[in-house]
């Protein structure tokens, strides 16, 4: 069973909150966090990136960077861009993009759940990103960034979540992606205790995104925990901020690849390797399709189907049967390609160390693939999307996914809720 309780937030007037909301820290570059928080200084990306308040060649790990961070979150309180609220809440966070909803329920999950794998997770993290977050929360004494999870069953919450969003929306706009985002605020003490004990139907949690800030948020704990003699567990630093969405509500997306050489093989050659590695490799006409996409795509259609993009032109990869797999990690495409062409044949070991390989979410498209094959690249892959169920299963398993094995669509935004701890 997943504990979670409401909690205080720390969130946006209602009138600033177009203006104060952003996508994640860290789908941005260093030049493009400076240039949005240059035109809009109101954009919350000023505080979960606050290098971008010094000169572009401070050490961005600095005490004097975080400490930044933590004097703007005041500042925004004291000058009433943003508000705390005066009773612990729940609040009902949806999405809506293209026609697809999400609909989820934000609170404070326990961090022990995580630690006892009641929250389960199927990466690995990077330790220096692990450790910017750490320090972040620690001297910010607040959680900034939502931990994206899901959840199966719970069908009781489901109704509870659906009823709730039939009041007036304390936020609805959109964002800067031109996705639909709506707030609701749940402080009525029955309703906020119905949904408390409807939770309890849960009994697993699966971390979609936000890896890094849920084991930061655990590290933060630990470390408050020893320094706080007779600590009983009701402390604010005990729980992390987080949404949980049903499983089925969520998109997503594949996580392509891209990569600078071919490891010194003619492209003759490369091609060849491929078709002695287990794939009929096939040459795809450039089919034209609806305008307002752009670009030529022949976006993989199935699993062990890959489309590859080499020399300015599309290749379909076929996996033969006797490179298929069938346990949880094995059976992934993105497992495939790394132990069939990525690691034997173009000699990427590690694809989350290797600096000849990039990633390219799938959000995109495949006309960024093209474009990078142009300017930085020579081959490009594109994937069938891993499923949610996949991933539930390999974390049920306890085992972990390849980096970047899935990109979440919409994306949650940064600057909604605050957790102070």
């Amino acid at each position: 069973m997943a504990n979670i309780k409401p909690f205080q937030a720390i969130r946006p007037r209602t009138k600033n909150v177009e203006k104060v909301s952003t996508l994640p820290y860290d789908v941005f570059s260093e030049k493009e966090a400076r240039d949005i928080v240059a035109k809009n200084p109101q954009s919350f990306l000023k505080i979960v990136r606050p290098e971008t308040a010094f000169p572009e060649n401070v050490d961005i790990y600095s005490n004097e960077v975080y400490e930044k961070a933590k004097s703007l979150i005041q500042e925004n309180i004291d000058n009433g861009i943003l508000v705390e609220d005066d009773k612990e809440c729940y609040y009902i966070y949806r999405e809506i993009m293209n026609g697809r909803t999400q609909t989820g329920l934000v609170a404070t999950f326990a961090v022990d759940d995580y630690l006892n794998n009641v929250i389960k997770r199927h990466e690995y993290t990077r330790q220096e990103k692990e450790d910017d977050r750490t320090r972040h929360i620690d001297i910010c004494s607040a959680q900034t960034g939502l931990v994206f999870l899901a959840f199966h069953e719970g069908l009781a919450l489901r109704i509870m979540l659906e009823k709730a969003t039939h009041d007036e929306p304390l936020y609805d706009f959109f964002s800067e992606d031109n996705v639909r985002q709506l707030v609701w605020k749940v402080d009525d003490p029955e309703k906020v205790e119905k949904i408390t004990e409807a939770f309890k139907d849960v009994k697993s949690l699966y971390i979609a995104d936000g890896h890094h800030r849920c084991a930061s948020a655990a590290s933060v704990c630990k470390k408050r925990r020893a320094e706080t003699p007779g600590y009983d567990g009701t402390e604010e630093f005990n729980y992390f901020m987080a949404v949980a969405f049903p499983h089925d509500n969520l998109m997503v997306l594949p996580y392509y690849r891209v990569v600078k050489d071919l490891n010194g093989l003619t492209e003759k050659e490369f091609l060849e390797k491929i078709e002695n590695a287990g794939f009929e490799v096939q040459k795809l006409s450039r089919r034209f399709v609806a305008k307002e996409r752009k670009h030529k795509v022949n976006q993989p259609r199935r699993k062990g189907e890959v489309a590859m993009h080499l020399d300015g032109r599309w290749y379909q990869l076929l996996a033969k049967p006797e490179i298929l797999k069938e346990d949880a990690v094995g059976c992934l495409d993105v497992t495939m390609l790394q132990e069939n062409i990525l690691n034997p044949i173009l000699g990427i070991q590690d694809p989350r160390t290797d600096q000849r390989i990039d990633f390219v979410g799938g959000i995109r498209g495949m006309g960024e693939l093209e474009k990078r094959c142009k300017e930085d690249m020579k081959v490009a892959f594109a994937l069938y999307p891993t499923s949610m169920e996949e991933l539930i299963r390999i974390t049920e398993e306890g085992k972990v996914m390849p980096p970047k094995s899935t990109w979440f669509e919409p994306k949650l935004q940064s600057g909604l809720f605050v957790h102070k701890i």
